[in-house]
């Protein structure tokens, strides 16, 4: 809860999954779930490659992301599109992860001169990504974590890169961790109990995320604009 003007308003956090480049999905998705100022969105990192529109993407973040409070976790693709900058041999480690759809939609031609045509105020955003954030009851972060290390101790290769089925057993800390990362490609969010991953395949034909972390209330929506919506009990039960 929050208290403005001596009025207590609910306040929910909305995690967004893996978006990779699909606006169309993430605009269906908003008007849906119609955040308001007193919501926090936590976006689960991954917005570039492989979908048709990641300039347009970040684009709609940076828009709209002065408008309540709005939490941009770092995913493994956006640390590919920074190694990218360091060589060749990085830049084309980042190409078979959809990078040409990204350098596409920022009207990249050639691999000359490619970082200088990326905004700055786009490599901006892409630096000041998060590797995880923390409520009372949930963890945030892109890829998993180990259940028996606290937070500063994750090691990079596991919060960024490892699978949802690694973490079979709940963290010390108790809370539910949500994450992305390996892809659902049915399209249905996947749950533990004590972890749940909304990477729901958005850049396969498949659905976006927005999962309210305390309610379990989802809404998905995808590139043609269809929305659907449920909670993580009828899929704990089904």
């Amino acid at each position: 809860l929050r208290i403005a003007d001596g009025v207590r308003k609910e306040m929910r956090t909305l995690a967004i999954g893996d978006i990779h480049g699909c606006r169309d999905a993430l605009v269906a998705l908003m008007k849906v779930v119609k955040p308001t100022p007193d919501d926090r969105l936590v976006f689960i990192g991954d917005y570039i490659d492989r979908g048709p529109d990641s300039k347009g993407v970040i684009d709609w973040i940076l828009k709209h992301r002065d408008k309540r409070e709005t939490i941009t976790l770092r995913g493994n693709h956006e640390i590919m599109m920074l190694d990218a900058r360091r060589s060749k041999f990085d830049f084309s480690l980042w190409i078979p992860a959809g990078a040409s759809e990204t350098l596409t939609s920022y009207g990249v031609a050639t691999e000359v001169g490619w970082i200088e045509q990326v905004p700055p105020e786009h490599w901006d955003f892409i630096n000041q990504t998060r590797p995880w954030f923390e409520t009372d009851t949930h963890i945030f972060v892109h890829a998993a974590l180990i259940h028996d290390l606290d937070m500063n101790e994750q090691p990079d290769e596991v919060i960024y890169w490892n699978k949802f089925e690694s973490m079979r057993l709940p963290h010390k800390s108790g809370k539910v961790v949500v994450c992305g990362h390996t892809r659902q490609s049915l399209g249905e969010i996947k749950t533990a109990g004590h972890a749940v991953c909304i990477d729901t395949a958005a850049c396969k034909g498949q659905w976006l995320t927005c999962l309210d972390a305390e309610s379990g209330d989802f809404w998905q929506s995808n590139e043609r604009g269809e929305t659907r919506k449920g909670n993580l009990r009828d899929l704990q039960s089904a």
